[in-house]
């Protein structure tokens, strides 16, 4: 492959992921907002708008799905630096009085969900098998948004 076909490619790819991720995103705001139905690029194949459709599924399920911990992370994180490693066992006591763990015990949290702090900030997202393919579920078939759009191919 030449210099020239590998910089092709790579533009191509950059646009289309850029593509992939306008449409996720596009998708995510319209679910969350009950906007209008997003159409696709046609520059993206049938299987990236399923994979997409996917990930904007898990992500609206993780979005409506907040687990409220009592930590206000802006202040934590004002606490720490980098040179925090973890290592230095007095100045993690310190830390741990001053920001307390934010949660009373232990949760298990199997399906998608947000984390939020006290402020209502979004401090993470846990997303399992947002991005595995096809993802399955527990009776073997594919989920419903991959039949529909397995469908709508077949037209």
């Amino acid at each position: 492959m030449s210099t020239c076909d590998i910089k092709i490619w790579c533009t191509w790819a950059l646009a289309v992921t850029h593509e992939a991720g306008a449409y996720t995103k596009q998708k995510f705001n319209a679910e969350k907002t009950g906007g209008e139905p997003v159409i696709p690029s046609p520059n993206l194949d049938t299987d990236l708008v399923m994979v997409c459709d996917c990930l904007a599924d898990v992500l609206i399920k993780a979005y409506k799905n907040p687990i409220k911990m009592q930590i206000d992370i802006a202040r934590y994180s004002k606490l720490i630096s980098p040179k925090n490693t973890g290592h230095n066992e007095e100045k993690e006591e310190k830390l741990l009085e001053r920001c307390p763990p934010g949660h009373e015990g232990t949760k298990l949290v199997d399906k998608p969900a947000t984390i939020i702090d006290v402020s209502g900030t979004i401090i993470a997202w846990y997303l399992p098998d947002a991005l595995t393919r096809p993802p399955r579920r527990k009776s073997g078939r594919p989920p419903i948004c991959w039949v529909q759009a397995s469908k709508k191919c077949k037209g």
